[in-house]
């Protein structure tokens, strides 16, 4: 492994190279910050890692550099937004804002994104919430078709995430997973370093199992839980994609595979004030014991002690930001092609 890079740096290089693209100086910062903090928090698999993926979208032109997200339909508690089809953090951190405005007044804010792009981890649109002392959800109809109907062979599902937050202790609750049994980035993640996935991830269209990340193409994810996993999924694509008059089915674009369609990526991002149903400092008080009984939980034989979703995330944050992020060679390398491939100043 190299040497830890320091989060301002990794930021500094990610504005360089959208700035290079055309993306105006305080767009490219907002997105580059979300960039890293992903990394800081440990979700490899959507923060620097993704760059490249990006990159290609602004060059080949699927990606508007310039995007200008704004309200289509508004009431006190709802909101559609339109990304403009620029980078997806863009319009997921105005609807984080604007969701959490909303909930304040009405105690429920909702809403709703169409024209949008990949935006990294459902999670950096949820802690916000758990942040102000409220509920947070979040899901997105995935950027890429990974995934058959229960029973079938036709791609026409994504790994379709959703990520839930609430307040209570040191660390919030911050459930954030894929409706498939593994995330498309972990599976590009081994592919970049030359290993091996386990059985389980994928099938092939034979339906045998297939452990070759390079040969992912040839098959599909399993969703979790077989068809509930898959009846989850569809539900996502409802919400955050029929709901909102974005992609989903056959209409989603291969982000990786396309990068000159606008892929009309659809999302929605919900808060919910505490306040309107009791209060607040009770439902943290009770989470948080809650949440110790969990961990209290003796372990079975061989297995670590019980975590609660999100637990150790802000300690991977503070020791990543004091210490720099320790990017795995493979990354660093593609992204010293990004920075020739852009002329701009490498890491």
């Amino acid at each position: 492994m190299d040497a830890p890079i320091s989060a301002e740096t990794l930021t500094a290089f990610t504005i360089r190279a959208f700035t290079s693209l055309g993306v105006p100086d305080r767009d490219a910062e907002l997105v580059a910050g979300l960039m890293v903090e992903a990394d800081l928090l440990g979700y490899e698999t959507h923060g620097l890692f993704r760059l490249r993926q990006y990159v290609n979208r602004l060059s080949g032109g699927g990606c508007n550099p310039k995007a200008k997200p704004s309200v289509v339909r508004e009431t006190i508690a709802t909101a559609l937004l339109d990304g403009d089809n620029g980078l997806g953090h863009l319009v997921l951190a105005q609807a984080t804002d604007l969701a959490i405005q909303k909930a304040r007044s009405a105690g429920i804010g909702w809403v709703g994104v169409r024209g949008g792009n990949h935006a990294g981890p459902a999670a950096l649109y949820v802690r916000p919430q758990a942040a102000a002392g409220m509920i947070g959800i979040c899901a997105a109809v995935g950027s890429a078709n990974h995934v058959a109907p229960y029973g079938g062979t036709d791609l026409l599902l994504g790994t379709n995430p959703i990520a839930i937050s609430t307040p209570g202790g040191a660390d919030p609750f911050v459930l954030d997973m894929a409706t498939t049994v593994a995330a498309v980035g972990k599976i590009k993640i081994l592919a970049q370093r030359g290993e091996p996935m386990p059985e389980g991830w994928m099938v092939g269209r034979d339906g045998k199992p297939l452990t070759d990340p390079n040969r992912r193409d040839e098959g599909f994810l399993l969703p979790i839980g077989g068809a509930k996993g898959y009846g989850l999924a569809m539900a996502i694509g409802l919400l955050a994609g029929v709901l909102n008059g974005a992609a989903f089915g056959s209409d989603v674009v291969d982000f990786t595979g396309d990068t000159t369609s606008p892929t009309n990526t659809g999302q929605f991002v919900a808060a919910i004030d505490i306040a309107a149903f009791g209060d607040p400092a009770t439902f943290d008080a009770t989470a948080t014991r809650v949440f110790a009984e969990m961990r209290a939980s003796a372990p079975l034989p061989g297995h670590e002690a019980v975590r609660v979703p999100g637990d150790g995330r802000e300690a991977t944050r503070a020791r990543r930001v004091a210490d720099g992020i320790v990017l795995h060679p493979a990354l660093r390398a593609e992204l010293d092609r990004v920075a020739t491939d852009l002329s701009i100043a490498q890491l």
